[in-house]
């Protein structure tokens, strides 16, 4: 049984998907973009933009009732590649010492032309 995962403390779905599903015991998530709750795009830097997309998570991972600390695999997008080093620090921070899997890759594009989209799978306590 698939469970539909929506909170109104992240970003409401901007086309025809959920913020997340969970599927026995699994929650697996949109990929989120530095978006605010009220759907207002966060300027700025990778780094900021990052730091939005993780508060998006955490937003989507608590109402799934699971957290970062849960994740087992991420998948990362850039607009570009050159910002590796600054998103990773922005990464690192939230995860600490907790290091999912993950798969990192620049893309052509991606919606509204932000500079990162981030999509996470991970355990429902």
């Amino acid at each position: 049984m698939m469970k539909v995962v929506s909170t109104t403390n992240a970003p409401a779905a901007i086309g025809p998907y959920s913020q997340g599903i969970i599927v026995n015991g699994v929650f697996y998530s949109s990929g989120q973009i530095p978006l605010t709750a009220a759907g207002d795009l966060v300027e700025g830097d990778i780094q900021a933009q990052t730091n939005q997309v993780f508060e998006n998570l955490k937003a989507v991972l608590a109402e799934a009732g699971s957290s970062l600390d849960q994740v087992v695999k991420t998948t990362v997008f850039m607009k570009d590649m050159n910002d590796f080093v600054a998103m990773n620090e922005v990464y690192a921070q939230h995860f600490g010492e907790h290091k999912p899997a993950r798969s990192a890759v620049e893309v052509a594009r991606l919606p509204k032309d932000v500079k990162v989209e981030i999509e996470v799978i991970a355990l429902v306590k």
